[in-house]
């Protein structure tokens, strides 16, 4: 496998493998890693429809991409993903998949020019004081020491960052800033979370820097994922005859390890409360997502709590017992282990079409809520909420069944065992409706009506996720498997919990990456992975992060100490007239 940019190879069509006709494939786990890979297999592999299965342990597809209904007034959907342009793999992926919203055109021309006519932005990032819009919302509020623990992390190694935590590497200064509030509450990361992964977002998408705070990086699609990225994929792949198997849970894949190889020997499968086996030869490629962010989930009502569970189902059973195999296969319980009794666990969908609820909403995002455009273009943060709670209402309908009067917003916090400011009881405990007047006192509804309206106005659907960021726990090298382990002839990992280069795990594009580097390997496709985009190594995204971290401030303008500055100043005048003096005028820094 190789990594390639460029459109060189990007536009080019592989020839068919040597040996693709006599192979055959088993997906364990039907999310988008799974899902993609299917179609690589097909797409580039040339591997016939019907010698693909794709097993999965629930009744749908999709995985993490998910939504559902789940009556008449309500709707659920466990979270959601961000998604930007250079999600190079994503893209790949789905320029290969018809849309079943447009004639003629692919899920990435629709993306594209729903995108083109409907650009997202938010007008509210953090509010306070019951409502508010924050006076500093739009500023990182960095100070000098926090910018230079930031800039530490972004020349440190990964070597020198194992073991780790964030709050090692930063002080509190760096906690109080919006800089902070900003990343924990848009990718999920807690404060003892691992620094590594921190450092790979900030040098993944330092090139969104100056969009960070209005979202004007984020692109999102038309509907809930599951309608708009899992119904095109799973469709192409029925079309293709691929063969979906539901309620099938995989337990265990006894590996052959003779001469140095890997070779995956069988399946041992359960369905219906019944054993069997799925015998493999080498050309029975095995591709396994191994953990799962959304495993075990529980689901609440607007009368009842999520169940609290820590059942590790079955993707963190089967990696279990892969494990004890080999090291070779990773250390799940780096992942799936002790996770913090403070971290994020529950999520809820609200639904309402009570129009009292709207003006809250629109008074801060200065949008109508039910226009089918932007609303508030990504999440809104509560800056004084106990929960550290967020809000995001996607473009409306969110759901194809969804009523024209209602509206869904997806709701979570961060802080899973602290009591609310309203209610009284940690988010993890609480019914839809107490997560609903939790959100309505933030939102500045009156004291006293807030529990009519939390009971009359809408319906809340709470959801609990045991390993909802297990993803970002501290690790160490080999602690996630190598996409395809040394010497394996027919087994691969895919998904979030697989080892890439560079890339950062809880996005979709790590899901289809993993994919596409599995399939490339095993089957030799005479095409390069898109390289993770390198916007690190970009001095103009570089200089340009420079100027919006310091909350757009010339390098003159600095307030360093003395001889900082006197450097800086003669820096400036000897590079007028340079490159570089071009470069740092372009991007505001002079």
């Amino acid at each position: 496998m190789r990594h390639t940019n460029g459109n060189y190879e990007a536009f080019a069509r592989p020839r068919k493998p040597e040996g693709a006709d006599e192979k055959s494939a088993y997906i364990v786990g039907g999310g988008l890693a799974g899902l993609a890979a299917a179609v690589f297999l097909i797409r580039d592999g040339y591997m016939k429809g019907d010698r693909i299965h794709v097993l999965e342990e629930l009744e749908v597809p999709g995985g993490s991409l998910d939504g559902k209904a789940v009556a008449p007034d309500s709707f659920v959907t466990r979270g959601g993903r961000e998604m930007e342009n250079h999600f190079e793999c994503l893209w790949d992926l789905f320029r290969s998949i018809p849309s079943l919203e447009v004639e003629d055109a692919s899920v990435l021309d629709e993306f594209y020019w729903l995108d083109h006519d409907d650009p997202n932005s938010s007008n509210c990032r953090i509010i306070c004081n019951r409502g508010e819009r924050a006076e500093d919302d739009g500023d990182f509020t960095l100070s000098k020491k926090a910018q230079k623990e930031l800039v530490k992390l972004w020349m440190a190694s990964e070597d020198t960052l194992e073991g780790k935590r964030i709050e090692d590497v930063f002080g509190d200064e760096f906690f109080e800033s919006n800089f902070w509030l900003y990343w924990c509450s848009m990718f999920a990361f807690e404060r003892w979370h691992s620094a590594i992964e921190m450092r790979r977002y900030i040098m993944r998408f330092i090139h969104h820097i100056k969009g960070l705070p209005d979202f004007t990086a984020l692109k999102f699609t038309r509907y809930n994922q599951y309608e708009s990225l899992v119904k095109p994929l799973v469709s192409f792949l029925e079309d293709k005859g691929v063969r979906f198997e539901y309620g099938i849970r995989v337990t265990d894949i006894p590996i052959d390890f003779t001469g140095g190889n890997k070779v995956a020997r069988k399946l041992l499968t359960e369905k219906d409360g019944k054993a069997a086996e799925i015998e493999l030869t080498e050309n029975d490629l095995v591709f396994v997502t191994n953990g799962s962010i959304t495993e075990s989930s529980t689901q609440g009502a607007h009368d009842k709590p999520a169940p609290i569970t820590h059942d590790l189902g079955g993707s963190w059973t089967l990696w279990k017992n892969l494990a004890k195999q080999s090291l070779e296969f990773g250390n799940p319980d780096a992942f799936c282990d002790n996770l913090p009794q403070e971290s994020w666990f529950v999520s809820a969908t609200a639904t309402w079409q009570n129009g009292e609820i709207d003006p809250y909403i629109e008074r801060l995002t200065h949008r109508e809520l039910r226009t089918g455009k932007i609303v508030t273009g990504g999440i809104i943060t509560v800056k004084d909420s106990n929960w550290l709670m967020s809000f995001t209402i996607h473009r409306q309908p969110h759901f194809k069944e969804q009523g024209g009067e209602q509206t869904v917003m997806w709701v979570y916090g961060l802080l899973s065992n602290v009591p609310g400011n309203y209610v009284k009881k940690p988010i993890e405990e609480c019914t839809g409706e107490e997560i609903a007047q939790e959100l309505l006192f933030h939102l500045g509804v009156p004291d006293d009506k807030i529990d009519a309206m939390a009971h009359g106005s809408c319906t809340v659907v709470p959801v609990y996720m045991p390993f909802i960021t297990s993803y970002f726990m501290l690790r160490s090298p080999g602690d996630r498997p190598l996409v395809v382990p040394k010497g394996s002839k027919n087994l691969a990992f895919i998904g979030n919990f697989a080892e890439t280069e560079r890339d950062t795990v809880f996005t979709t594009e790590y899901s289809v990456r993993t994919a596409m580097e599995a399939v490339y390997q095993l089957l030799d496709i005479e095409r390069g992975v898109p390289e993770t985009f390198a916007s690190a190594y970009d001095l103009r995204a570089i200089a340009n992060s420079i100027y919006y971290l310091s909350d757009r401030k010339k390098l003159v303008d600095m307030d360093l100490p003395f001889v900082e500055q006197k450097i800086v100043d003669g820096f400036v005048r000897k590079t007028e007239g340079t490159y570089i003096g071009d470069l740092l005028k372009g991007s505001h820094l002079v």
